[in-house]
Protein backbone atom coordinates (compact mmCIF):
# COMPACT_ATOMS: atom_id res chain seq x y z
CA UNK A 1 0.00 0.00 0.00
CA UNK A 2 1.41 3.41 -0.99
CA UNK A 3 2.31 5.93 1.68
CA UNK A 4 -0.30 8.62 2.33
CA UNK A 5 0.68 12.25 2.96
CA UNK A 6 -2.13 14.17 4.69
CA UNK A 7 -2.22 17.96 4.58
CA UNK A 8 -1.79 18.12 8.33
CA UNK A 9 -1.03 15.93 11.33
CA UNK A 10 -1.29 17.75 14.67
CA UNK A 11 1.95 17.78 16.66
CA UNK A 12 1.03 16.49 20.12
CA UNK A 13 3.88 15.68 22.50
CA UNK A 14 4.15 13.75 25.77
CA UNK A 15 3.93 16.89 27.88
CA UNK A 16 0.64 17.87 26.22
CA UNK A 17 -0.78 14.48 27.20
CA UNK A 18 0.66 14.59 30.72
CA UNK A 19 -0.83 18.05 31.29
CA UNK A 20 -4.29 16.86 30.30
CA UNK A 21 -4.02 13.78 32.53
CA UNK A 22 -2.98 16.01 35.42
CA UNK A 23 -5.99 18.34 35.18
CA UNK A 24 -8.36 15.42 34.73
CA UNK A 25 -7.02 13.78 37.88
CA UNK A 26 -7.41 17.09 39.72
CA UNK A 27 -11.01 17.35 38.56
CA UNK A 28 -10.52 20.72 36.86
CA UNK A 29 -11.89 19.92 33.42
CA UNK A 30 -14.34 22.75 32.70
CA UNK A 31 -13.81 26.45 32.02
CA UNK A 32 -13.23 27.46 35.65
CA UNK A 33 -9.91 25.66 36.04
CA UNK A 34 -6.71 27.56 36.91
CA UNK A 35 -4.91 26.51 33.72
CA UNK A 36 -7.27 28.69 31.65
CA UNK A 37 -6.13 31.83 33.48
CA UNK A 38 -2.46 30.82 33.26
CA UNK A 39 -2.76 30.14 29.53
CA UNK A 40 -4.42 33.52 28.98
CA UNK A 41 -1.67 35.24 30.98
CA UNK A 42 1.12 33.46 29.11
CA UNK A 43 -0.47 34.17 25.74
CA UNK A 44 -0.71 37.87 26.63
CA UNK A 45 3.02 37.90 27.35
CA UNK A 46 3.73 36.16 24.04
CA UNK A 47 1.59 38.51 21.92
CA UNK A 48 2.29 41.55 24.13
CA UNK A 49 -1.31 42.52 24.79
CA UNK A 50 -2.71 43.35 28.24
CA UNK A 51 -5.77 41.12 28.05
CA UNK A 52 -6.32 37.66 26.57
CA UNK A 53 -9.69 35.90 26.66
CA UNK A 54 -9.76 32.19 25.76
CA UNK A 55 -12.82 30.97 23.84
CA UNK A 56 -14.08 27.79 22.22
CA UNK A 57 -12.74 28.44 18.68
CA UNK A 58 -11.51 31.11 16.27
CA UNK A 59 -14.98 31.78 14.85
CA UNK A 60 -16.32 32.37 18.36
CA UNK A 61 -13.44 34.80 18.92
CA UNK A 62 -14.48 36.82 15.86
CA UNK A 63 -18.16 36.90 16.84
CA UNK A 64 -17.42 38.01 20.39
CA UNK A 65 -14.88 40.61 19.26
CA UNK A 66 -17.36 42.13 16.80
CA UNK A 67 -20.05 42.50 19.44
CA UNK A 68 -17.62 43.73 22.09
CA UNK A 69 -16.57 46.70 19.96
CA UNK A 70 -20.21 47.64 19.39
CA UNK A 71 -20.97 46.51 15.83
CA UNK A 72 -24.73 46.74 15.27
CA UNK A 73 -27.38 46.65 12.50
CA UNK A 74 -26.75 49.28 9.83
CA UNK A 75 -22.99 49.34 10.34
CA UNK A 76 -20.51 48.41 7.64
CA UNK A 77 -17.41 46.35 8.35
CA UNK A 78 -14.72 46.03 5.68
CA UNK A 79 -13.37 42.49 5.32
CA UNK A 80 -11.15 40.63 2.82
CA UNK A 81 -12.93 38.97 -0.08
CA UNK A 82 -10.35 36.18 0.01
CA UNK A 83 -10.75 34.68 3.48
CA UNK A 84 -12.54 32.11 5.59
CA UNK A 85 -16.32 32.59 5.72
CA UNK A 86 -16.13 33.14 9.51
CA UNK A 87 -15.01 36.71 8.79
CA UNK A 88 -18.27 37.47 6.98
CA UNK A 89 -20.50 35.51 9.37
CA UNK A 90 -19.27 37.43 12.41
CA UNK A 91 -20.48 40.65 10.75
CA UNK A 92 -23.76 39.27 9.39
CA UNK A 93 -24.85 37.69 12.69
CA UNK A 94 -24.92 41.17 14.24
CA UNK A 95 -27.06 42.57 11.42
CA UNK A 96 -24.18 44.57 9.96
CA UNK A 97 -23.00 44.52 6.34
CA UNK A 98 -19.68 43.05 5.13
CA UNK A 99 -17.92 45.26 2.57
CA UNK A 100 -15.52 43.25 0.42
CA UNK A 101 -11.98 44.11 -0.70
CA UNK A 102 -9.94 42.10 -3.21
CA UNK A 103 -6.53 40.61 -2.42
CA UNK A 104 -3.10 40.77 -3.99
CA UNK A 105 -2.48 38.21 -6.72
CA UNK A 106 0.79 36.97 -5.18
CA UNK A 107 0.66 37.94 -1.50
CA UNK A 108 -3.01 36.92 -0.99
CA UNK A 109 -3.61 39.59 1.66
CA UNK A 110 -6.04 42.51 1.44
CA UNK A 111 -5.35 45.25 -1.13
CA UNK A 112 -4.68 48.35 0.98
CA UNK A 113 -5.41 50.89 -1.75
CA UNK A 114 -8.77 49.29 -2.49
CA UNK A 115 -9.53 49.11 1.23
CA UNK A 116 -9.19 52.87 1.62
CA UNK A 117 -11.62 53.47 -1.24
CA UNK A 118 -14.29 51.30 0.43
CA UNK A 119 -14.51 53.43 3.58
CA UNK A 120 -17.85 55.27 3.93
CA UNK A 121 -19.61 57.16 6.76
CA UNK A 122 -21.23 53.83 7.70
CA UNK A 123 -17.89 52.07 8.16
CA UNK A 124 -17.36 51.25 11.83
CA UNK A 125 -14.50 48.77 11.70
CA UNK A 126 -12.07 47.01 9.39
CA UNK A 127 -11.20 43.33 9.75
CA UNK A 128 -7.62 42.64 8.70
CA UNK A 129 -6.92 38.94 8.21
CA UNK A 130 -3.38 37.64 7.72
CA UNK A 131 -3.75 35.04 4.99
CA UNK A 132 -1.64 31.88 4.89
CA UNK A 133 1.94 33.14 5.22
CA UNK A 134 3.04 36.79 5.25
CA UNK A 135 1.70 39.63 7.35
CA UNK A 136 -0.37 42.49 6.00
CA UNK A 137 1.54 45.83 5.99
CA UNK A 138 0.19 46.70 9.43
CA UNK A 139 2.07 49.97 9.92
CA UNK A 140 0.50 51.39 6.75
CA UNK A 141 -2.95 50.01 7.57
CA UNK A 142 -2.92 51.29 11.17
CA UNK A 143 -1.91 54.76 10.00
CA UNK A 144 -4.80 54.94 7.52
CA UNK A 145 -7.47 53.56 9.84
CA UNK A 146 -6.47 55.49 12.95
CA UNK A 147 -6.75 58.70 10.94
CA UNK A 148 -10.29 57.64 10.00
CA UNK A 149 -11.00 56.72 13.66
CA UNK A 150 -12.00 53.18 12.72
CA UNK A 151 -11.67 50.14 14.96
CA UNK A 152 -9.12 47.60 13.74
CA UNK A 153 -9.96 43.93 14.24
CA UNK A 154 -6.90 41.83 13.47
CA UNK A 155 -7.54 38.18 12.61
CA UNK A 156 -4.24 36.40 13.22
CA UNK A 157 -5.76 32.90 13.33
CA UNK A 158 -3.36 31.51 10.73
CA UNK A 159 -0.15 33.21 11.84
CA UNK A 160 0.45 32.50 15.53
CA UNK A 161 4.09 33.42 16.05
CA UNK A 162 4.53 35.55 12.91
CA UNK A 163 6.04 38.98 13.44
CA UNK A 164 5.98 42.16 11.38
CA UNK A 165 8.66 44.81 12.00
CA UNK A 166 9.55 43.22 15.34
CA UNK A 167 5.95 43.15 16.56
CA UNK A 168 3.80 40.05 16.80
CA UNK A 169 0.88 39.75 14.41
CA UNK A 170 -2.14 40.13 16.62
CA UNK A 171 -0.56 42.99 18.57
CA UNK A 172 -1.53 45.72 16.06
CA UNK A 173 -5.32 45.61 16.24
CA UNK A 174 -7.56 47.33 18.76
CA UNK A 175 -8.82 43.80 19.25
CA UNK A 176 -7.30 40.64 17.78
CA UNK A 177 -8.36 37.03 17.33
CA UNK A 178 -6.56 33.70 17.09
CA UNK A 179 -7.40 30.06 16.40
CA UNK A 180 -5.92 26.92 17.97
CA UNK A 181 -7.52 24.47 15.55
CA UNK A 182 -5.68 21.19 14.91
CA UNK A 183 -3.79 22.54 11.86
CA UNK A 184 -2.41 25.69 13.51
CA UNK A 185 1.15 26.25 14.79
CA UNK A 186 -0.14 25.63 18.29
CA UNK A 187 -3.30 23.62 18.86
CA UNK A 188 -5.75 22.84 21.62
CA UNK A 189 -7.88 20.68 19.30
CA UNK A 190 -10.45 23.42 19.00
CA UNK A 191 -10.04 26.78 20.67
CA UNK A 192 -9.40 30.46 20.13
CA UNK A 193 -8.20 33.63 21.82
CA UNK A 194 -9.16 37.31 21.85
CA UNK A 195 -6.46 39.86 22.72
CA UNK A 196 -6.84 43.57 23.46
CA UNK A 197 -5.32 46.44 25.44
CA UNK A 198 -8.79 47.95 25.86
CA UNK A 199 -10.07 46.94 29.30
CA UNK A 200 -13.71 47.70 28.39
CA UNK A 201 -13.51 45.41 25.36
CA UNK A 202 -11.89 42.70 27.50
CA UNK A 203 -14.61 42.88 30.16
CA UNK A 204 -17.32 42.66 27.52
CA UNK A 205 -15.60 39.69 25.84
CA UNK A 206 -15.47 37.78 29.12
CA UNK A 207 -19.17 38.42 29.67
CA UNK A 208 -20.17 37.45 26.13
CA UNK A 209 -18.28 34.13 26.16
CA UNK A 210 -20.18 33.09 29.30
CA UNK A 211 -23.85 33.93 28.64
CA UNK A 212 -23.58 37.41 30.21
CA UNK A 213 -24.52 36.22 33.68
CA UNK A 214 -25.64 39.02 36.02
CA UNK A 215 -23.13 40.29 38.58
CA UNK A 216 -25.56 40.65 41.49
CA UNK A 217 -28.29 38.28 40.33
CA UNK A 218 -26.48 35.52 38.40
CA UNK A 219 -29.44 34.26 36.39
CA UNK A 220 -30.66 37.73 35.43
CA UNK A 221 -28.55 38.00 32.28
CA UNK A 222 -27.27 41.38 31.10
CA UNK A 223 -26.98 40.81 27.34
CA UNK A 224 -27.39 38.24 24.57
CA UNK A 225 -24.20 36.24 24.92
CA UNK A 226 -22.92 32.80 24.02
CA UNK A 227 -21.62 29.69 25.71
CA UNK A 228 -18.24 29.95 24.00
CA UNK A 229 -16.15 28.90 26.97
CA UNK A 230 -12.69 27.32 26.80
CA UNK A 231 -12.07 24.18 28.88
CA UNK A 232 -9.29 23.63 31.37
CA UNK A 233 -8.24 20.52 29.42
CA UNK A 234 -7.70 22.66 26.33
CA UNK A 235 -5.72 25.18 28.38
CA UNK A 236 -3.52 22.37 29.71
CA UNK A 237 -2.60 21.43 26.13
CA UNK A 238 -2.19 25.09 25.16
CA UNK A 239 0.32 25.76 27.92
CA UNK A 240 2.79 23.13 26.70
CA UNK A 241 2.08 23.91 23.05
CA UNK A 242 2.91 27.57 23.62
CA UNK A 243 6.22 26.62 25.23
CA UNK A 244 7.05 24.73 22.03
CA UNK A 245 6.02 27.46 19.55
CA UNK A 246 9.53 28.56 18.52
CA UNK A 247 10.54 24.99 17.73
CA UNK A 248 7.42 24.54 15.60
CA UNK A 249 8.00 27.81 13.72
CA UNK A 250 11.61 26.88 13.00
CA UNK A 251 10.64 23.45 11.65
CA UNK A 252 7.72 24.75 9.57
CA UNK A 253 9.98 27.42 8.07
CA UNK A 254 12.49 24.72 7.14
CA UNK A 255 9.75 22.65 5.49
CA UNK A 256 8.60 25.70 3.50
CA UNK A 257 12.16 26.54 2.48
CA UNK A 258 12.72 22.97 1.23
CA UNK A 259 9.54 23.14 -0.85
CA UNK A 260 10.64 26.49 -2.27
CA UNK A 261 14.05 25.14 -3.30
CA UNK A 262 12.45 22.20 -5.10
CA UNK A 263 9.53 24.01 -6.76
CA UNK A 264 10.59 27.60 -7.45
CA UNK A 265 12.34 26.74 -10.72
CA UNK A 266 9.14 25.33 -12.19
CA UNK A 267 7.82 28.16 -14.39
CA UNK A 268 4.28 26.79 -14.18
CA UNK A 269 4.16 27.33 -10.42
CA UNK A 270 4.24 30.28 -8.04
CA UNK A 271 5.31 29.56 -4.46
CA UNK A 272 5.92 32.25 -1.87
CA UNK A 273 9.53 32.87 -0.85
CA UNK A 274 10.91 31.98 2.60
CA UNK A 275 11.67 35.66 3.08
CA UNK A 276 10.74 39.01 1.51
CA UNK A 277 13.16 41.78 2.45
CA UNK A 278 13.31 41.51 6.26
CA UNK A 279 10.02 39.64 6.60
CA UNK A 280 10.12 35.90 7.24
CA UNK A 281 7.54 33.38 6.09
CA UNK A 282 6.59 30.93 8.87
CA UNK A 283 4.60 28.79 6.40
CA UNK A 284 1.37 28.01 8.22
CA UNK A 285 0.71 26.34 4.88
CA UNK A 286 2.76 25.84 1.73
CA UNK A 287 0.58 27.53 -0.87
CA UNK A 288 0.96 26.89 -4.60
CA UNK A 289 -0.53 28.91 -7.45
CA UNK A 290 -0.75 27.32 -10.91
CA UNK A 291 0.46 29.81 -13.53
CA UNK A 292 -0.16 28.16 -16.90
CA UNK A 293 -3.96 27.74 -16.42
CA UNK A 294 -3.90 24.42 -18.31
CA UNK A 295 -5.22 22.63 -15.25
CA UNK A 296 -7.27 23.84 -12.28
CA UNK A 297 -6.27 23.29 -8.68
CA UNK A 298 -9.18 20.88 -8.29
CA UNK A 299 -8.06 18.77 -11.25
CA UNK A 300 -4.45 18.77 -10.07
CA UNK A 301 -5.48 17.81 -6.54
CA UNK A 302 -7.24 14.70 -7.86
CA UNK A 303 -4.10 13.66 -9.73
CA UNK A 304 -1.96 14.14 -6.61
CA UNK A 305 -4.42 12.23 -4.44
CA UNK A 306 -3.95 9.19 -6.68
CA UNK A 307 -0.27 9.42 -5.69
CA UNK A 308 -1.20 9.49 -1.99
CA UNK A 309 -0.72 13.25 -1.66
CA UNK A 310 -3.56 15.13 -0.01
CA UNK A 311 -4.07 18.83 -0.77
CA UNK A 312 -6.54 21.56 0.13
CA UNK A 313 -7.99 24.22 -2.19
CA UNK A 314 -7.60 27.91 -1.43
CA UNK A 315 -10.51 29.79 0.12
CA UNK A 316 -13.61 30.33 -2.01
CA UNK A 317 -14.11 34.11 -2.38
CA UNK A 318 -16.88 35.78 -0.40
CA UNK A 319 -18.45 37.45 -3.46
CA UNK A 320 -19.06 33.98 -4.97
CA UNK A 321 -20.61 32.45 -1.85
CA UNK A 322 -24.27 31.78 -2.65
CA UNK A 323 -25.24 31.90 1.02
CA UNK A 324 -23.84 35.44 1.34
CA UNK A 325 -25.32 37.09 -1.76
CA UNK A 326 -28.17 38.75 0.18
CA UNK A 327 -25.93 39.93 3.01
CA UNK A 328 -22.84 41.50 1.45
CA UNK A 329 -22.83 45.10 0.26
CA UNK A 330 -23.98 45.41 -3.34
CA UNK A 331 -21.43 47.39 -5.30
CA UNK A 332 -19.84 47.47 -8.73
CA UNK A 333 -16.54 46.19 -7.37
CA UNK A 334 -14.75 43.36 -9.14
CA UNK A 335 -12.58 40.77 -7.44
CA UNK A 336 -10.44 39.20 -10.17
CA UNK A 337 -7.50 38.25 -7.95
CA UNK A 338 -9.63 36.42 -5.38
CA UNK A 339 -11.52 34.57 -8.09
CA UNK A 340 -8.33 33.62 -9.92
CA UNK A 341 -6.38 32.26 -6.96
CA UNK A 342 -9.39 30.36 -5.63
CA UNK A 343 -9.46 28.46 -8.94
CA UNK A 344 -5.72 27.90 -9.32
CA UNK A 345 -4.47 27.88 -5.73
CA UNK A 346 -4.02 24.97 -3.32
CA UNK A 347 -1.71 23.91 -0.53
CA UNK A 348 0.47 20.90 0.13
CA UNK A 349 1.25 18.69 3.15
CA UNK A 350 3.42 20.57 5.65
CA UNK A 351 2.97 18.83 9.00
CA UNK A 352 5.73 19.01 11.61
CA UNK A 353 7.11 15.49 11.12
CA UNK A 354 7.20 15.62 7.32
CA UNK A 355 10.66 14.38 6.31
CA UNK A 356 12.85 15.88 3.59
CA UNK A 357 12.61 12.68 1.50
CA UNK A 358 8.81 12.96 1.65
CA UNK A 359 8.95 16.58 0.48
CA UNK A 360 11.18 15.50 -2.41
CA UNK A 361 8.68 12.83 -3.42
CA UNK A 362 5.77 15.29 -3.31
CA UNK A 363 7.69 17.87 -5.34
CA UNK A 364 8.79 15.31 -7.94
CA UNK A 365 5.19 14.24 -8.47
CA UNK A 366 3.99 17.86 -8.70
CA UNK A 367 6.78 18.88 -11.08
CA UNK A 368 6.07 15.88 -13.30
CA UNK A 369 2.40 16.78 -13.63
CA UNK A 370 3.14 20.47 -14.21
CA UNK A 371 6.26 20.04 -16.35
Amino acid sequence: MKKFYPVNIPKVNKRDIDNVVKVMKNGWISSDGPEVKIFEKNFSKFIKKKNSIAVSNGTAALEIAMKAIGIKPGDEVIIPNFTIISNALAVIKLGATPVLVDCGIYNWNINVESLEKKITPKTKAVLITHIYSFSNPMDKIVKILKKKKLVIIEDAAEVVGLSYKNKMCGSFGDISTFSFYANKHITTGEGGMICTNNNSYATKCRELRNLCFGKNDRFNHTDIGWNYRFTNMQAAIGLSQLENINKVIKKKALIGKTYYQLLSKNKNIFIQKPQLKKFKNIYWIVGILILNKKISAKELSLKLLKKGIQTRPFFYPMNKQKILKNFIKKDKGKYPNSEHISKYGFYLPSYFDLAKKDIKFICNELNEILS
